[in-house]
C-alpha cells in the first residue's frame, strides 16, 4: 500500500514557512521525520498527529503487499480547539474489461441495501429522516433542480411542480431551472419559503437526437456559467414525472443514480444497453451492474458536470458517425456509470412508472413517470 499524505502541518519553528508553521511534505518517503524536533519535544504536536505519524510509518512498512495504491491527497491537522481532518477521496473508477458477478437488487425475500462497491442503495427504512435533516439542514446547502419541457411536454410542468412543492426536499434551499421553448406557458405555481424558479429559453426542436444532445449540452453550460459557484447539489429530473411521497436529503451524494423500475430484477444480458461497438455507448454482453434510469441524474455539481460533459462528448462523436444509441442519453448514462461507479444508488422507489402495478419490494412510490398519450405528446417530434 502506498499511503501518500500530501500535507501535514503542526505549530512549530521550521523556517522559512510563514507564521512559524513547520510542514511535512511527505510522510511515506525519506521525509518521515520532518516534523520539527522542537515541536515534538515541547509537546506542540497533538497526540492525534503523533499517532498519525507513527501509524503512517507502520502502515507504510507493514502493509506494502496491498495491490492498490490508496492516496489521501490532502490531510490537514490543526493543533487547536477546532482541530479537524479533511480528506479528498478518489473517484470509484472501474477498469474496462473487468469481469465479475452481476450485482442484484434482491437477496432472497429481502432487498440489497449496499452495492458490491459499498455504495448505499436507498430504500424505505434504511434511513431516519429526522436524523438526516438534523445533519443536512445545518449546512445551508442549495440544490439546483433542472427540468426540460419542450413542445407539448410543457403541459406536464404544473403537476410536476405542484407535487414537488409537497414532497421534494422540503425545508431546503431549492432553485428550479426550467428549460423550455415556451417561457410564456410555464405555469404560475406557489413556491414555498427558500424556493425559486428561473425559466431558460432554448430553441424548439422536432428531432429526438437534438433534444437528447441538447439536454447534456445545456446542463454542461448551465453548470459552467452559473451553478458551479452558486449551488452545492444538482438534480436533473424528467418533466413527465410526479412526486407521490417524501424525497429528501437521503438522496444527496457525490454522484447519484437511480435503478430503472423495468429492469431491477433482470439479468444484465437482457438490459437494453447499446450493443453496437460503433457507438460510444457500447457495452458488451456479460458486463454490467444495474440498468439506470435517465429520468434522474444527481449529485455534487462538479461530479454531475463531469458526467454530462462526458456524455455530451460521446453523443457528439456518435452524431458525427451517424449513429444514435438505443436509448439516446440514457444509454450513454449507463456507459458512464459502468466505469464511474455512483456513490449512492436510489431504489425504484425513487423512479417508478404509473403504468406498473405496485409490488411487495417497493413499499413506497416517491417519484413516478406519469401515463401520457405518447402519440399525442410526440406528434411534433421525429
Amino acid at each position: 500500500m502506498t499511503l501518500n499524505l500530501a500535507v501535514a502541518k503542526c505549530h512549530g519553528h521550521f523556517p522559512p514557512l510563514q507564521r512559524g508553521i513547520c510542514d511535512t511534505q511527505s510522510l511515506n518517503g525519506q521525509d518521515q521525520g520532518q516534523v520539527c524536533t522542537e515541536c515534538w519535544e515541547r509537546g506542540q504536536v497533538t497526540k492525534e498527529l503523533r499517532v498519525l505519524l507513527v501509524g503512517t510509518i507502520y502502515l507504510g512498512n507493514t502493509y506494502s503487499w496491498f495491490g492498490e495504491n490508496v492516496q489521501l491527497k490532502e490531510l490537514i491537522c490543526y493543533s487547536s480547539v477546532n482541530e479537524k481532518v479533511q480528506y479528498k477521496t478518489k473517484d470509484l473508477l472501474s477498469p474496462q474489461g473487468l469481469l465479475y458477478k452481476q450485482p442484484s437488487v434482491l437477496n432472497g425475500k429481502d432487498v440489497i441495501t449496499v452495492t458490491p462497491w459499498l455504495a448505499p442503495v436507498v430504500w424505505d427504512d434504511t434511513f431516519d429522516t429526522t436524523l438526516i435533516d438534523a445533519i443536512y439542514k445545518t449546512q445551508n446547502i442549495t440544490i439546483a433542480t433542472t427540468v426540460f419541457a419542450l413542445g407539448k411536454y410543457v403541459q406536464l410542468l404544473k403537476d410536476f411542480l405542484e407535487s414537488a412543492e409537497k414532497h421534494y426536499l422540503q425545508g431546503y434551499l431549492v432553485h428550479y431551472y426550467i428549460f423550455t421553448d415556451q417561457p410564456e406557458a410555464v405555469p404560475m405555481v406557489t413556491l414555498g419559503a427558500n424556493r425559486s424558479l428561473t425559466t431558460l429559453k432554448i430553441p424548439s426542436s422536432n428531432l429526438w437526437q437534438e433534444i437528447s444532445l441538447g439536454r447534456m449540452e445545456k446542463l454542461e453550460e448551465l453548470i459552467e456559467s452559473r451553478l458551479a459557484n452558486e449551488v452545492d447539489y444538482i438534480f436533473s429530473l424528467d418533466v413527465d414525472t410526479k412526486f407521490y411521497d417524501h424525497w429528501g436529503a437521503e438522496t444527496l451524494g457525490e454522484i447519484v443514480a437511480v435503478i430503472h423500475p423495468g429492469y431491477y430484477s433482470t439479468a444484465r444480458d437482457e438490459f437494453p444497453y447499446e450493443r453496437r461497438p460503433e457507438s460510444q455507448a457500447y457495452i458488451p454482453q456479460g458486463i454490467g451492474d444495474y440498468y439506470y434510469g435517465g429520468a434522474v441524474i444527481g449529485g455534487l455539481v462538479k461530479e454531475v458536470h463531469k458526467l454530462v460533459k462526458t456524455c455530451r462528448i460521446q453523443l457528439d462523436v456518435d452524431k458525427a458517425n451517424s449513429i444514435e444509441a438505443a436509448w439516446q442519453e440514457e444509454s450513454h448514462l449507463n456507459k458512464y456509470f459502468l466505469y464511474n461507479k455512483p456513490t449512492k444508488v436510489l431504489s425504484p422507489e425513487y423512479l417508478w412508472q404509473d403504468l406498473r402495478y405496485k409490488i411487495n419490494d417497493v413499499k413506497l412510490i416517491r417519484l413516478s413517470q406519469v401515463i401520457t398519450n405518447l402519440t399525442e405528446m410526440n406528434s411534433d417530434l421525429m
